[in-house]
């Protein structure tokens, strides 16, 4: 992918006012960071072949409205996000078309309902290892992914798209081991 079309991406999230977007050569899914890692049929190729770079967008949580949970201010922001989660992966996918490059934005929930998570805890895609992958934050001793602007309080969606970001402007931050985290805590606290 070119600087000049990862600009006209970061353009776009700026006047979707998408504080958070990165992105990620779908190749780093084959190279493993840590175990377990994501099967196979859960990577970009498996779901969408023609994948190349998956472009990761994040929208905070408020904090003010996190503190609430749980209540219906919470219930009802978690479904506003979503919902614009769901629509800009559909408009940056779109937008990507139009350029000339097969795309599509990816549900930021990839399970049907509540009730096969709870039988099965999988969804077809993980955003969270999208957004660790593509620069956007690291995982917290507890699995989250903490991002530096808004440390937990994210959700995230992705687009799979043709292009390719593969160069070596590939915006990737270095992941940090949970374990040099944990020695950073302060006491004993980071022994379980």
């Amino acid at each position: 992918m070119s600087r000049a079309l990862k600009a006209k991406i970061r353009k776009k999230c700026e006047a979707l006012d998408i504080p958070l977007v990165g992105f990620a050569p779908v190749a780093r899914w084959d190279k493993p960071l840590f175990e377990p890692w994501v099967p196979e049929e859960f990577r970009p190729r498996a779901i969408f072949p023609e994948a190349k770079t998956v472009i990761v967008i994040g929208l905070p949580v408020d904090l003010p409205i996190v503190e609430t949970s749980p209540s219906i201010w919470y219930h009802e922001l978690y479904r506003t996000v979503n919902t614009l989660l769901d629509i800009n992966g559909y408009r940056i996918a779109t937008f990507l078309n139009e350029e000339g490059f097969p795309s599509i934005g990816v549900p930021r929930d990839g399970y049907g309902s509540i009730t096969i998570l709870k039988d099965t805890p999988v969804a077809f895609f993980s955003h969270r290892h999208a957004a660790l992958l593509a620069g956007l934050g690291n995982f917290g001793i507890n699995n989250t992914l903490l991002t530096k602007k808004f440390g937990p309080r994210v959700r995230f969606t992705s687009i799979f798209t043709a292009a390719d970001s593969s160069g070596p402007d590939n915006g990737r931050s270095v992941m940090h081991s949970v374990h040099a985290v944990r020695k950073r805590l302060p006491g004993k606290s980071h022994r379980r």
